[in-house]
């Protein structure tokens, strides 16, 4: 087997693209994979430290407003089309796979043309540009949310789930919260903005923390690397009880999630992945400066099943937040329904899934 993949700009599509290759060499450790990614994106310093063969092209993405540098857009994703057609020719894929961003816009559309068995990969409930203007073009696509089912040909999609979250299901963790100065009797509440930080949320829970300090359950807040120097600042004159921990990244946090009794945190795809997989409760801040409010549909997919609750940002305040906490850390019951439901939507072999899809595209 030769895979091509293809997806960057951002974590969410690089992972699960990773998350398919695993479960390729898995099948198959002879199969030979081949990443093409963009020069500056995250993928062209994540998938060579994997050990994954990597190429670039340079590409951009379309200004929303009307702008000249749409002109350089056109002809770089024109220039990156001729040049990853090149290199499909010279790797010989069996199957190429897109999972999102602009890049896998170029070397989809080349393999298309060049009449490469193709399929895309849409991890959200709102599909992205990319997606869309390449669903006229692929042999198959799969999804993740039933939203995009209406977005999409009809004929070509196949319900996979996201890929990422076979690696969270598959996940031993030896992980205790001693570790953390914590207990691991006592239920523990994980407060992520994401690796970067989210401001909002991070306001809301420097504000919240007098009243956590109160609980009975435990804390722990990760304020992204760059945003815990300025938490802590503002925390200076602030008591932070011993069942409130801080931290300004955590490394290993497939391990943790496990361990959680409850989840704060954004909607992005590959997180929800991750959460549904080991079934989490969660209290989803949706970030509204993303496209087509994206977040928001992904977050009401859980929170019509019952599996989350959802504050919007602009109502995420100290007193809000501890509200829903308490709801839920003080509720045995609740939680235990908002995990079976959150487990119900996960999808545990989801990379397997999207690994037979690619397998039946291969041309004999």
């Amino acid at each position: 087997m030769r895979l091509m993949v293809s997806g960057g700009g951002t974590g969410g599509h690089i992972y699960p693209a990773l998350a398919l290759i695993k479960a390729l060499k898995k099948h198959d450790p002879d199969a030979e994979v081949m990443y093409v990614g963009s020069e500056r994106g995250l993928e062209s310093t994540i998938v060579p430290a994997k050990g994954i063969p990597f190429q670039s092209t340079r590409i951009q993405g379309f200004k929303r407003s009307l702008s000249l540098e749409n002109f350089k857009t056109v002809y770089l994703f024109l220039k990156s089309v001729h040049e990853t057609k090149k290199m499909i020719k010279a790797f010989k894929p069996d199957v190429v796979v897109g999972t999102g961003g602009y890049v896998s816009g170029a070397v989809v559309y080349a393999a298309a043309h060049l009449h490469v068995p193709t399929l895309i990969h849409e991890q959200n409930s709102v599909v992205g540009i990319t997606n869309r203007f390449l669903s006229r073009y692929v042999d198959r696509i799969a999804y993740v949310f039933d939203a995009a089912l209406d977005q999409l040909p009809a004929n070509k999609m196949v319900k996979t789930g996201n890929p990422r979250a076979q690696e969270a299901a598959e996940v031993v963790s030896h992980f205790s919260w001693q570790d953390y100065q914590l207990k691991d009797d006592v239920p523990t509440l994980l407060i992520f903005g994401g690796s970067q930080g989210a401001p909002k949320i991070n306001l809301a829970t420097i504000a919240a923390i007098p009243e956590f300090n109160k609980r009975n359950y435990q804390v722990v807040f990760v304020t992204g690397q760059k945003r815990y120097d300025n938490v802590m600042d503002r925390l200076k004159d602030v008591k932070v009880a011993a069942n409130v921990v801080i931290k300004p990244y955590i490394s290993n946090m497939p391990e943790v999630l496990p361990k959680v009794a409850a989840i704060v945190g954004r909607a992005g795809a590959t997180s929800l992945a991750e959460i549904t997989a080991d079934g989490i409760p969660s209290i989803l801040i949706p970030s509204p400066y993303v496209t087509a409010d994206h977040q928001t549909k992904n977050a009401q997919s859980l929170a019509t099943v019952g599996a989350a609750e959802i504050i919007k940002e602009a109502d995420l305040t100290g007193a809000s937040l501890v509200t829903k906490a308490d709801q839920l850390m003080n509720d045995d019951a609740l939680r235990q329904d908002m995990a079976a439901a959150s487990k119900q939507l996960g999808v545990p072999d989801a990379a397997d899934r999207v690994l037979d899809v690619v397998l039946s595209l291969k041309k004999d």
